[in-house]
């Protein structure tokens, strides 16, 4: 599969809003869930935001739930999701990527399900206080 290209990072100041997308094609994306994940300065890559390929089931983490909106949009060859993320705080500072592939249906997510996924490059956002 085609590496996911990840777009739409940048510095917004605490409490703003900033919408990132990835795009991913490749002839197995129509049964493929697809994530965000971040890694910030010292820190280790985790869990975002995940979203089934049906574009239905979803699941958040904990620190950005009610925040950050994760969506899907389907055609015959790419896939485009999309990260709306309201109310920045600095800690939502990182490095977000783009995961395709992942093995997600429903309910929780768990790190598991990204052994067999593919990685964007990554997209700086910065939050500043």
């Amino acid at each position: 599969q085609v590496q996911p290209v990840e777009s739409g990072g940048g510095l917004v100041q605490a409490g703003g809003s900033l919408r990132l997308s990835c795009a991913a094609s490749g002839r197995t994306l129509s049964r493929s869930a697809m994530g965000w994940f971040r890694q910030a300065p010292g820190k280790e890559r985790e869990f975002v935001a995940v979203i089934g390929w049906n574009g239905v089931n979803n699941d958040y983490a904990e620190s950005v739930k009610d925040r950050f909106t994760i969506s899907i949009s389907r055609d015959r060859d790419q896939d485009t999701m999309t990260l709306q993320m309201n109310s920045l705080k600095p800690e939502d500072t990182a490095v977000y990527y783009c995961a395709s592939g992942i093995a997600y249906w429903r309910g929780r997510f768990s790190s598991h399900m990204v052994n067999s996924a593919n990685w964007g490059q990554g997209t700086q956002v910065t939050v500043s206080s």
